[in-house]
């Protein structure tokens, strides 16, 4: 059994990684072939990048592909360019506008992974004849009596297993994630011990196909029409205002209302059908209930019988919830107090055990239900 858990010798494993051009997965291809593999490194070509963030910090750039290009010449592994730019067209920026124009606030990075990553790429590494697909993603993959299963990284600043939860347990047994064990600093220690070119390169920031952040201009090149002017309400559904279009506003968002008040207004509930946005004081962003679509559960359902924690934002902390499984949704009840959470984002599902936080899975939110918020103005 070789170090990734396959009983072949690591001369005779076939494995491919995929490079962004950064330096997380630059690190994972120079440690394959630094082990003795046999490593294909795959960079995907998403989009027209002529118009690219002037920072140049956004993932699978034309920048990246020669990075990852570079890299690969250097640590002498083959290197191959697929050019997904209209899959990444039709299933992620046409779903991030869809969603966006309906009111909600999308994670397209997470729709990546769900479909040209993992999906698209994983039938290719497989065509290959491949007998793993490699990433620089930050998560463990920890495998017991021969089942795999995803846990929080050991660098907690840097885990990605939120943006990951629509992994398959398919997948997830072909994948493997070196990463998930060190620390980012280790990761660019290494780098510059092995002389790779990207050792210093900045981390992407932006949505790769988000110029420097900004979603409106994205929207307005491909749905013009979600610029319609509407009312903006309060919570008792009087009009005090009037908007631009509700694609400028998010869930919890504060600045920008442009309504005096004696007090702070937020951005309570977007409805995309009557066009209105309703705003009102903090209390009212406050959740205790959420339904799900479309889930994804690893493991076991037995797991859900009792409490479990649940995350509803990349960046925020793990919550206590109850959670009621059915068809291929979710009823869930959040027992910590949380603000702000917006249809369209994730809930991602983790159970605490002896080895860490593991991941059981997770859903995408589809309605909410605020304490402080008439049932009348919710989403």
């Amino acid at each position: 059994m070789n170090s990734l858990g396959i009983n072949k010798s690591k001369k005779e494993t076939k494995v491919v990684v995929a490079m962004s051009g950064g330096v997380d997965s630059s690190v994972v291809a120079a440690l394959m072939k630094q082990e003795g593999y046999d490593v294909t490194g795959i960079t995907l070509k998403l989009y027209d990048d002529t118009k690219q963030s002037k920072e140049g910090r956004q993932c699978c750039a034309g920048q990246d592909i020669l990075d990852a290009k570079r890299v690969s010449e250097n640590i002498n592994i083959d290197h191959k360019i697929l050019f997904y730019q209209k899959k990444f067209k039709s299933e992620v920026i046409d779903s991030f506008i869809d969603s966006y124009a309906a009111g909600e606030t999308p994670i397209p990075c997470v729709q990546c992974n769900q479909t040209v990553k993992f999906r698209d790429l994983f039938k290719y590494a497989k065509d290959l004849n491949a007998d793993a697909l490699i990433t620089g993603h930050y998560v463990s993959r920890i495998q017991t009596n021969g089942h795999a299963n995803m846990y929080k990284a050991k660098d907690q600043n840097r885990d990605q297993s939120y943006f990951l939860f629509s992994t398959t347990q398919e997948q997830l047994d072909f994948l493997r994630f070196p990463l998930g064990e060190i620390d980012k600093s280790e990761t660019r220690a290494i780098a510059e011990k092995l002389k790779l070119n990207v050792a210093t390169k900045p981390d992407s920031q932006d949505i790769c196909f988000v110029p420097n952040g900004d979603y409106a201009s994205v929207i307005k090149k491909f749905r013009p029409e979600s610029f319609k002017p509407g009312k903006i309400l309060d919570i008792d559904g009087n009009q005090i205002g009037d908007h631009e279009g509700i694609i400028n506003y998010t869930i919890g968002q504060r600045k920008g209302i442009k309504i005096a008040s004696n007090n702070p207004l937020y951005v309570v509930n977007i409805d995309a059908d009557k066009n209105t946005i309703v705003v009102g004081n903090k209390d009212c962003l406050e959740v205790k209930q959420i339904k799900l679509r479309d889930l994804n559960i690893l493991g076991s359902k037995k797991e859900f019988n009792e409490e479990i924690n649940i995350k509803v934002r990349s960046t925020g902390r793990l919550l206590k919830a109850k959670v009621n499984l059915l068809e291929n949704s979710a009823d869930v009840e959040i027992l910590d107090q949380e603000t702000g959470i917006s249809p369209g984002q994730a809930c991602v599902f983790y159970s605490k055990d002896e080895i860490g936080d593991k991941v059981l899975g997770g859903g995408w939110i589809h309605k909410t239900f605020n304490k402080n918020l008439s049932t009348k103005l919710t989403t």
